[in-house]
């Protein structure tokens, strides 16, 4: 079997897991194009290194390098042949993730009204990104579920989310405040939005896509005063999904609740986290917001105590 039927197998095992896969499918045939030039039949660990580093960015390499190490993994497991290159071999990536810019509500206010303005004037574009933004903001939801939004996923019920993360499926509900701005939405989709089936297009008739969301989202934030130029820190789109589960943490601690744990569960599982420890790192980046779930905490343990 030559390296490309190899990770042509590979691929199909990930996606059968419920990965999307896309990206990382296109690095692993690239690789074994660029093995299969050199006559080869097996990972070769110099040939990894020398195929990663040929990316400019040591960032991209480091990646593409751990991708290849995966897929040497599971070969070497059926044939020692196939040599597993170190992962950190081309050096090791940062671990912390960008800190979080959260937005108060009226600073949100500000964005989605900037979107209002966006050319063409008079097309559905600019009620689309008023809407995308204000729906990722109120629900928390991930920029390609919000993109990847059928016009069927907007229920009675709440948002079908059809293409979650790891091929899950869940149901998101909807404040009423929600649902009437997405109804007001829909009257405009139905009547400048073209016969595409995505709930959220622009004026070419084309659903969003997520990146050009991000693109878009930063443009605004700058056009309103609230991110610097190019290469400065600033709030990122994923940054309205963090405010959602920060201020959601925050109404339940408010409210004195015993039992925080369960409240943080429920979260998870709206956000569409594999497990809790994806909600948990919304804490740790929230130093004031951790500090009150432990104080929390605390009073609980306290309280069963005393109840014993």
């Amino acid at each position: 079997m030559t390296l490309a039927e190899q990770v042509a197998h590979y691929v199909r095992f990930r996606r059968a897991l419920g990965h999307a896969y896309v990206r990382p499918a296109r690095y692993l045939q690239d690789y074994a194009a660029y093995a299969e030039a050199r006559g080869e039949s097996f990972v070769r660990r110099r040939t990894v290194l020398d195929w990663a580093s040929t990316t400019p960015s040591p960032r991209q390499a480091r990646v593409k390098l751990r991708y290849v190490c995966d897929l040497a993994s599971v070969l070497h497991a059926d044939d020692e042949r196939h040599e597993v290159p170190d992962r950190d071999a081309l050096g090791k990536a940062p671990s912390r993730r960008p800190s979080p810019h959260l937005l108060s509500l009226t600073e949100i206010r500000q964005i989605m009204d900037a979107a209002l303005e966006l050319p063409p004037a008079g097309s559905i574009t600019p009620l689309t990104f008023h809407y995308i933004l204000g729906l990722i903001a109120a629900t928390g939801l991930r920029r390609s579920e919000a993109t990847g939004l059928l016009l069927t996923d907007l229920t009675a019920d709440g948002l079908l989310i059809r293409k979650a993360k790891f091929g899950k499926r869940r149901l998101v509900p909807l404040d009423g405040s929600v649902h009437r701005a997405m109804d007001a939405y829909l009257r405009e989709r139905q009547r400048r939005g073209g016969p595409d089936d995505h709930l959220f297009v622009l004026s070419t008739g084309r659903p969003v896509r997520p990146a050009y969301l991000c693109t878009v989202y930063i443009k605004l934030a700058r056009q309103v005063g609230l991110r610097g130029g190019p290469g400065e820190p600033g709030p990122r789109l994923h940054d309205l999904r963090h405010g959602f589960a920060v201020r959601a943490l925050e109404r339940a601690l408010s409210a004195e609740r015993r039992d925080v744990a369960r409240h943080m569960l429920t979260l998870s599982t709206y956000l569409g986290h594999a497990n809790t420890a994806g909600t948990y790192w919304y804490l740790e980046a929230t130093p004031v917001l951790l500090r009150q779930v432990s104080q929390a905490t605390e009073r609980l343990h306290a309280g069963t105590r005393n109840d014993g």
